[in-house]
């Protein structure tokens, strides 16, 4: 009486299983097809660097933090990526301290503004004769050229950096600089790289289980302390063939890490840089970027 149970079961179970096997036939020819393609949409570059053959990152302002010589990372790393990724040949010189070029050009500035200044005040006086009531200016002109801006030591923030500015405006320091180098592309700048903190709610993911030892993930909002770095980069780029200066963008990155986390500042400085150096390229050669496109058959 039992024997014809179980085949009868089994016959039911077989003909469910064709039914939906059939079912997801249908289902899958009514239904559209997709197709997944990669593309690379294009990038022109900022600048039109044909007329050169060469490009020379001759070195950067840099403060901040002590703990890392951004100068000479930020040159290594950009003459790598030029290598790599860019027509223009590399030249191989020295890392330039920049703040100490620009120190001696202040100085030397202001012994030739005075002696301008007491030139034309003296044929002023000579042209307007005896008692014509002009006065030389000189003593408050020199006064005020001796107490030009003066370049702070130590660059702390970016009100330190400002006095320097001047320097990429120097057309005739940089054009002879370009003639010592067969008048190529320079790349230059300004580079703080300072640490930072920040305090605040932070969400975070944290595992839970419950009195059934299933395990979940919640967001959870806590208030913490967070210890990190900001990177401010100005690249500045400039026609070695007349000194002016072609094109300049700053850049602003940070990263932030737990308070208990302990983290190199040459690792921070090498993380932020990876997030920078596309744009830098993008600047100089045509890039790509990849992603996908889903397509209906």
């Amino acid at each position: 009486m039992t024997g014809p149970v179980p085949q009868k079961r089994n016959s039911r179970l077989r003909w469910a299983g064709v039914a939906a096997v059939a079912a997801a036939t249908l289902m899958i020819a009514c239904g559209p097809d997709t197709v997944e393609i990669s593309i690379e949409t294009p990038i022109q570059p900022k600048l039109d660097v044909t007329p050169f053959q060469r490009v020379l990152v001759v070195g950067f302002v840099a403060g901040g933090s002590e703990d890392v010589d951004t100068n000479q990372e930020t040159v290594r790393l950009l003459r790598s990526q030029l290598r790599n990724k860019s027509s223009l040949k590399v030249i191989d010189a020295d890392v330039m301290a920049l703040m100490e070029v620009a120190q001696d050009l202040n100085k030397s500035a202001r012994p030739s503004e005075i002696a301008a200044v007491a030139a034309n005040n003296e044929e002023g006086a000579a042209n307007a004769g005896p008692g014509s009531g002009n006065t030389i200016a000189l003593p408050v002109a020199a006064d005020r050229s001796s107490q030009a801006l003066p370049l702070p030591e130590h660059i702390k923030d970016e009100k330190d950096l400002e006095p320097y500015e001047r320097l990429f405006a120097n057309v005739a320091y940089w054009k002879k600089l370009g003639e010592e180098y067969q008048n190529p592309l320079i790349v230059t700048g300004t580079v703080l790289f300072s640490p930072h903190s920040r305090t605040g709610i932070v969400q975070r993911d944290q595992e839970v289980y419950d009195q059934f030892g299933r395990r979940s993930v919640v967001p959870v909002r806590t208030y913490m302390e967070r210890k990190g770095f900001i990177l401010r980069p100005k690249f500045v780029f400039i026609d070695g063939r007349t000194g002016a200066t072609m094109y300049s963008e700053t850049y602003r990155e940070e990263v932030l890490y737990n308070a208990q986390q302990s983290t190199p500042a040459l690792s921070s400085y090498f993380e932020l840089m990876d997030r920078l150096v596309p744009n830098f390229l993008s600047a100089l050669s045509s890039q790509k970027i990849r992603g996908t496109r889903t397509l209906l058959k």
